[in-house]
């Protein structure tokens, strides 16, 4: 149905709207800027809070439970959601909401076009029916004049009294205003067939021509809301797959969540690979004195006697109560803090083990990159050998001695490793054996403490301490020592000899018990050499004995001792 035909007199209503039309489409490029930045902050919050809850730390400190896993899992595909949220908002912006404002530019300026034509049509209808009105009232005046002059003239002509001169002068004046008259008439006539005519044209050429522009605006109007709808819809539909994909990582993420293994994660991680400390022996303070069999009086046997029996009876010694070792041990009390060091000889045997396998695993893809590196400048230094025109073989030369320089280096640091591994492996198999011998002869297990306070059933003095040099041989001759073997050591009543001195290279704060203070710098007497759990034991120069860690001093044996060497 054409506007122009059936609202030809509609100009002033089709213009309101027009022009509501037009607003409508601005209103609703306001609700899509406000949608859009709704997604655009929704997407920016979503990657604030995946990043407020993402670790931090480096890929080697971060859990490995699946627990832990499984959310980074998640989080990882909330990130991804938000950015498909941001393809979202960025295709609402640029194919919905950029279009609809140009659209509006567009459609303003071409309805003003259109209202503009049909008022200028207008204006020249309206010029031409005043141009017919007013020649028509110039007839209707000409006319009047015209029937007066008559009037007087048949008056004047009746009247006997009247002058010849006088009815001469009426009838021409009658003559004048009749042609007049006609003369008006004539333009009256032309006037009105010529505003005829442009109001034909007016109202069935112009008018619909505009209207049917106007029809046409509209109608594409319509169109392009139809579009924009369209396409605010696909903006959202294009991701659903990909969102699909997020949610089943999520999904797939939470499945993924396993108890059992996190619980063989947990021993993993904390496994110490002490043995637990076994039962203390019981302390019997009556065989000293001598009972009948059948009545429990005292026997009168001789000393020498019961000692030829039964031996001499075990020595207590009340400055070890129960209490005061279980303190010390990790199971019960607080592990001790100790430095990190290359050895990693801080830890515990079986977390020490596994970062020592780890590092060597390291070792060997770093060296494994430079061997690439070097073969790969070989060849390439072959080519230029072969080929002068495509380099100087002689400047890659420094950077293949540099290469070599660092695979020496790896070599090294890996077999240093792998010697720690070896040292600590073959504790761990030693530490099992004995273990079993024990359990076979049921006798209970030694404990020794070292000064770090940590638990050990070795004889060696094997100490999971700060600074482990090598592992000490079994003392001879000392099968089973005593369980409070260390304090006693600092209950001699005669002082140890002086063997050497050393310098403190660092200051040590010497919190646990048995270790000693010391500050950088600080010379010492070495009344103790280290036996292998990376402890030496000191004098200053005030008589405190006590025990610091072997690699934070440099030591100087005297030359008359045994084993005179220096430690750096």
């Amino acid at each position: 149905m054409s506007w122009g035909t059936e609202l030809w007199d509609q100009f002033d209503n089709l213009d309101k709207h027009t022009q509501w039309g037009i607003d409508f489409l601005e209103r609703y490029s306001k609700f899509v800027k406000e949608r859009l930045d709704i997604e655009q902050s929704y997407a920016k919050q979503l990657r604030s809070l995946v990043k407020k809850y993402c670790p931090k730390r480096s890929k080697e400190e971060e859990p490995r439970f699946t627990s832990c896993v499984s959310f980074y899992s998640i989080l990882n595909e909330l990130n991804d959601y938000a950015g498909q949220r941001e393809v979202v908002a960025e295709e609402i912006a640029h194919k919905v909401y950029g279009e609809l404002m140009s659209y509006s530019q567009d459609l303003k300026a071409e309805r003003k076009h259109h209202l503009q034509e049909g008022r200028k049509a207008q204006q020249y209808l309206d010029h031409s029916w005043k141009q017919m009105d007013n020649s028509k009232k110039k007839f209707e005046r000409e006319c009047k004049e015209a029937e007066k002059c008559q009037l007087t003239f048949d008056r004047l002509d009746n009247d006997i009294n009247a002058t010849k001169s006088e009815v001469e002068k009426a009838k021409a004046q009658l003559y004048l205003r009749t042609h007049m008259a006609d003369e008006s008439k004539n333009e009256y006539a032309a006037q009105l067939q010529n505003f005829n005519g442009e109001q034909w044209k007016h109202f069935n050429n112009a008018i619909p021509h505009i209207f049917k522009n106007l029809q046409d605006m509209d109608e594409r109007r319509t169109v392009k809301l139809g579009e924009t709808y369209r396409s605010f819809a696909e903006a959202e539909r294009r991701v659903i797959p990909i969102v699909s994909k997020c949610l089943e990582g999520m999904v797939s993420a939470a499945k993924a969540v396993n108890e059992r293994k996190d619980s063989v994660i947990v021993v993993e991680s904390f496994k110490s690979g002490f043995d637990p400390p076994g039962d203390f022996p019981f302390e019997d303070f009556s065989q000293n004195l001598s009972r009948s069999g059948s009545d429990g009086t005292i026997s009168n046997t001789p000393k020498g006697e019961r000692d030829k029996d039964g031996g001499p009876a075990p020595r207590s010694d009340p400055k070890h109560p129960m209490s005061r070792t279980k303190n010390k041990l990790w199971l019960f009390g607080k592990k001790p803090k100790a430095p990190s060091l290359e050895d990693f000889s801080h830890l515990p045997p079986e977390q020490r083990r596994k970062r020592l396998q780890q590092k060597i695993d390291e070792l060997n893809r770093e060296l494994q990159k430079e061997q690439d590196q070097r073969d790969a400048l070989n060849k390439m230094k072959d080519v230029y050998e072969k080929n002068p025109q495509m380099g100087d073989p002689v400047s890659l030369q420094p950077k293949i001695s540099e290469t070599i320089c660092n695979m020496e280096k790896l070599r090294s640091e890996l077999h240093k490793n792998e010697t720690w591994l070896s040292e600590v492996e073959g504790k761990h198999s030693s530490r099992g054996d004995r273990r079993h011998s024990a359990d076979n002869h049921h006798q209970a297990p030694q404990g020794r403490e070292s000064p770090e306070g940590s638990y050990t059933d070795d004889t060696s003095q094997e100490h999971h301490t700060p600074h482990p040099r090598r592992p000490s041989p079994a003392q001879p001759g000392n099968p089973n020592p005593d369980p409070h073997e260390f304090d006693d050591e600092f209950d001699d009543d005669d002082p140890l000899p002086v063997i050497g001195h050393c310098k403190a290279l660092y200051s040590f704060g010497g919190q646990n018990e048995g270790t000693l203070v010391m500050a950088e710098e600080e010379v010492l007497y070495i009344i103790e050499e280290d036996k292998g759990d990376g402890w030496t034991r000191v004098r200053k120069q005030s008589g405190e004995e006590g025990y610091v860690p072997t690699s934070y001093v440099e030591i100087t044996m005297e030359k008359n001792s045994k084993g005179a060497v220096t430690y750096i």
